[in-house]
């Protein structure tokens, strides 16, 4: 059994009524679009939505989908100094078997296809026993320094090489966390103790966390679906 979380809390500070507001001119913005998406990937079998927004239920509702079920979060864990850690630990409460796909609606261009190719990749190094959980990323090779200098290459060395030879990192870009509820209660993680990294392609690692982020990603949305 896999399952999707989508939380959707009330109260978005930085971008007010983040997950519903109208989005490159669609109604029911990008929550309506996450679900589109998710509903559409095959591999799940539910799509667990977790929110005290009536405004959300009520988009969510309007699916009439049989995969989708509504999760109405205890208030204590939808404040905005509710921390991640604490929903983490909530979600054995409201899912009791199988796998979970953690995902949001701020990821408007990680779509069907990019989930399907990361539950793919999950589940075949489940089985080969490669890696117990999986999270998007980017890969970063540029310079990166901090407060005491170069920090992913030795600048005394080489003051500037070649970019395809500095030591890889990785930033998380909160598309897609996939992990077993098992995993979820043995290490109070929404990831195991060996993750895969999957590269985010193109434009499915942009994430909208800001006001800007959010123009921006209306602009490349409607450019897409000219």
């Amino acid at each position: 059994m896999i399952t999707a979380f989508l939380p959707c809390r009330a109260g978005s500070e930085r971008i007010p009524n983040k997950n519903t507001k109208d989005f490159a001119g669609i109604k029911g913005g990008l929550l309506k679009i996450k679900i589109e998406q998710l509903v559409e990937v095959k591999l799940i079998d539910k799509l667990l939505i977790s929110t005290n927004d009536t405004q959300v239920i009520k988009i969510a509702q309007s699916f009439k989908n049989k995969k989708i079920i509504i999760d109405k979060r205890p208030e204590h864990l939808t404040l905005s100094s509710t921390s991640t850690d604490e929903v983490i630990n909530y979600v054995p409460n409201i899912i009791n078997a199988g796998h979970v796909v953690w995902t949001h609606v701020t990821s408007p261009f990680f779509n069907t296809d990019n989930y399907t190719s990361a539950i793919q990749e999950y589940l075949s190094g489940i089985e080969n026993k490669t890696h117990d959980s999986l999270m998007s990323v980017n890969k970063i090779q540029n310079f990166l320094w901090g407060e005491n200098g170069s920090f992913n290459y030795d600048s005394k060395i080489e003051k500037w090489p070649r970019t395809q030879t500095l030591n890889k990192l990785y930033e998380i870009n909160s598309g897609v966390f996939i992990n077993s509820i098992e995993n979820y209660v043995k290490y109070q993680n929404r990831i195991g103790n060996s993750p895969k990294y999957f590269e985010s392609p193109g434009l499915s690692s942009f994430d909208i966390d800001w006001p800007d982020d959010f123009t921006l990603g209306e602009l490349i949305f409607k450019s897409l679906n000219k």
